[in-house]
């Protein structure tokens, strides 16, 4: 029994020490271009000691000290970790388990078990940070989720959580023709001014980093279209309450009138926007609300729901309503976030979005700093993640080509480092 003992305590040390020597490392990476969040740059090398950025710079600029590793990456462009701006990770593609299954019939350990397998294929995918919109009938596991990875006790990104989401009573699913059914709810219901300020309280007493609130869903007359949900004045009382704390709202938004108080509501962003208007884009951008266009998740569900595929035509409606806002939005110069609704479709296919977003109008360099320092930006997580600068974050991902000229590139991930710690290297 002591001699079990003994060895168990062994083992603990030597993991302990290793994963310390691992994080204590410092690493010299030279690859062909540093895109640093918002410029790409040739000749420079990156500086990482223990968890942060240290230099980047000019490679003659920048002098080691004492013991370092090098990492020759060459042939390849290093980018800050890329942040996911619309993850739920708790939801697997609808195409495999309907979203009232997982809901109703998927228990939450099961859940829990899919989020940390997703939370690794999101990482390895190259997203360092993911900001996840909603457990979606998973209550506070986010938190646990977070925690666990914070810990070391499994691999995933940095995570903003919303946790629970905030829905109008009576909007939201799952929905039953039996009232009597008590079921489980994909959010929070709650109203009034009482209501949802000790809804917003609780999220953020249990964990939230933001609030996400729904300000239309489906739930009119007609049953397949959206209609606002909350007042103004009821959307104001969570952003005032949220913004009381240095935490920001944020509005599931695709009707004109449910996006127009979001935004007066004073949001940070607006996801979906599916039939935003000139005027909308306009509000917005005296307001300083981002649009997170989440176009892949309607590519998704459309291929789902209909015999259409993404590439035939012609296209759904939803398709066709997409592209128009997305290129108004381009057209009026919104700040648009990077951000997919992933979860819709398979965790680590994140780079799905991007090679969307170019291929409805996007420059490929912008959707790069959409990615990163735009997405920090806006989270509010400016000064530590999203850019490569000194002081930041060691939170870097290489990959072979430019992805700035060909956006295809972002897949090919040879070298991904999340606070330091390399974990992959698929460079010897």
């Amino acid at each position: 029994m002591r001699k079990h003992t003994l060895l168990l305590a062994l083992t603990v040390l030597v993991a302990s020490l290793l994963s310390a020597q691992t994080n204590d490392t410092t690493y010299l990476l030279r690859p062909d271009r540093v895109f640093d969040g918002e410029t790409m740059h040739t000749n420079w090398v990156v500086l990482v000691k223990k968890n942060t950025i240290i230099a980047a710079g000019e490679a003659n600029t920048v002098k080691p000290e004492g013991i370092y590793k090098t990492i020759d990456l060459k042939g390849t462009t290093l980018l800050p970790g890329l942040i996911e701006g619309h993850s739920h990770l708790f939801l697997h593609p609808y195409n495999e388990t309907k979203w009232d299954e997982q809901v109703m019939n998927e228990s939450r350990a099961e859940r829990t078990a899919r989020a940390v397998v997703h939370a690794e294929k999101t990482l390895r995918a190259g997203f360092t940070t993911v900001r996840d919109l909603g457990t979606e009938g998973a209550d506070y596991d986010d938190v646990g989720l977070k925690a666990a990875i914070e810990k070391g006790i499994v691999p995933g990104p940095r995570m903003i959580i919303a946790t629970r989401a905030i829905v109008a009573t009576g909007s939201y699913g799952p929905k039953t023709k039996n009232t009597a059914n008590i079921l489980v709810k994909g959010a929070a219901e709650a109203d009034g001014t009482d209501g949802l300020t000790r809804e917003t309280r609780t999220q953020i007493g249990n964990g939230a980093d933001l609030v996400k609130v729904y300000a239309d869903y489906r739930w009119g007359l007609n049953k397949d279209v959206s209609e606002p949900t909350f007042t103004l004045e009821e959307l104001k009382t969570v952003v005032n309450v949220a913004a009381s704390t240095g935490r920001k709202v944020v509005a599931h938004a695709v009707t004109e009138e449910g996006m127009r108080r979001a935004i007066l509501a004073g949001v940070s962003t607006i996801e979906h926007g599916d039939n935003a208007t000139a005027e909308i884009f306009d509000l917005m951008l005296k307001h300083k609300v981002a649009y997170c266009a989440t176009l892949s998740a309607t590519e998704a569900t459309s291929e789902y729901n209909t015999p259409w595929r993404k590439g035939n035509f012609p296209e759904p409606p939803r398709i066709v309503t997409k592209k128009k806002s997305f290129a108004l939005a381009l057209q009026k110069g919104v700040t648009i976030c990077f951000g997919g609704d992933v979860g819709v479709y398979p965790h680590g296919d994140n780079a799905r979005e991007m090679e969307a977003m170019v291929a409805y109008g996007m420059k490929p360099i912008d959707v790069l700093k959409s990615a990163t320092s735009v997405n920090a930006d806006v989270f509010g997580y400016a000064e530590r993640i999203g850019r490569i600068r000194k002081g930041w974050f060691a939170d870097l991902v290489a990959v072979e080509g430019d992805p700035s000229k060909n956006i295809t590139d972002i897949r090919k991930t040879v070298l991904i480092m999340k606070d330091g710690v390399v974990f992959l290297n698929s460079i010897r």
